[in-house]
């Protein structure tokens, strides 16, 4: 059993206003845990819990560009330290992020 998590980036005029996520526990192997994930990104949705979004240097809503961009440079447990610590997650744990832009949810299947 693994814990796995949605991840929902909660976007307001490009700012990363707020993060929002809901945790499963699964069996089985990674390819078919990240279709869990996207086959509950919507529903997940609904029952996620509410963390605040990290903030930059300057103790300000970073632009989406700019957590993009940590994102790809591996900076995740920082990004989401405070809900991988709620959660009880791996160093590493398995996760799927939607963008919720202007309320509207951005998923992918």
């Amino acid at each position: 059993m693994e814990t796995i998590l949605n991840i929902y980036l909660i976007i307001e005029d490009q700012y990363v206003k707020a993060l929002r996520a809901v945790k499963y526990t699964l069996d089985g192997d990674d390819e078919s845990k990240i279709t869990y994930l996207k086959n509950n990104a919507v529903a997940g949705f609904e029952t996620s819990e509410e963390f605040p979004a990290p903030k930059d240097k300057d103790g300000e809503f970073m632009k989406y560009s700019k957590f993009s961009k940590l994102e790809r440079r591996g900076m995740h447990f920082f990004l989401y330290s405070e809900l991988f610590e709620a959660y009880g997650t791996p160093d590493n744990p398995l996760i799927c992020v939607t963008p919720v832009v202007n309320g509207e949810l951005k998923t992918t299947k």
